[in-house]
């Protein structure tokens, strides 16, 4: 079908990251997978690190995604755990600049507010939305891979996601949108 665009969700974690990839057929979806990926707690971050930006990239390269949908960090009380996400994502993100993958953040309320209609529902609560608006099968084992899928719904529901949230088509538009993380010399 032509227009038919494939959606890669993405909530980051160093412990578990979930991913999801939904089929736009235009005024359907369908889910094509989900799941997550465990990283061991015990091995260094930087190891961790380049587990997901293989992780990603195998993603990537076994389903062909056309964007990458993937949650912004949170503001938490705990700076390390801040620190850890962000990085987490930014190397998820850098797996799909690597393949010339466009991406689009979007918020944790905004992601809630776009599935359930409300920006402060609970994670169960997306979940069972969820499976009203896709065939998400067996229900799944952890609620990574539903909020990842819930990400990619989301950017399906943007309809023209260009003009929603920050969108990085290449490392030269993620440079020029975040000319505050060139370091200067």
């Amino acid at each position: 079908m032509a227009g038919e665009r494939i959606i890669l969700g993405i909530d980051p974690g160093t412990q578990v990251m979930g991913y999801g990839l939904i089929a736009d057929k235009g005024k359907k979806i369908e889910l094509i997978t989900l799941d997550v990926f465990k990283f061991a707690s015990k091995e260094p971050q930087a190891l961790r690190l380049k587990r997901i930006f293989t992780a990603v990239l195998g993603l990537i390269d076994k389903y062909h995604p056309d964007e990458l949908a993937i949650e912004a960090p949170f503001y938490g009380k705990n700076v390390q755990s801040m620190l850890k996400l962000g990085r987490a994502q930014g190397v998820a993100m850098a797996a799909a600049l690597y393949r010339d993958i466009p991406i689009f953040e979007y918020s944790p309320r905004k992601i809630k507010q776009s599935i359930t209609g409300n920006g402060s529902s609970s994670k169960e609560q997306v979940a069972g939305m969820l499976g009203h608006l896709v065939a998400l099968g067996d229900e799944p084992k952890m609620l990574d891979a539903t909020d990842a899928v819930a990400v990619a719904v989301c950017h399906y529901y943007q309809g023209k996601p260009e003009a929603q949230g920050k969108n990085y088509s290449g490392w030269k538009s993620f440079l020029d949108q975040n000319p505050g993380r060139i370091a200067k010399k």
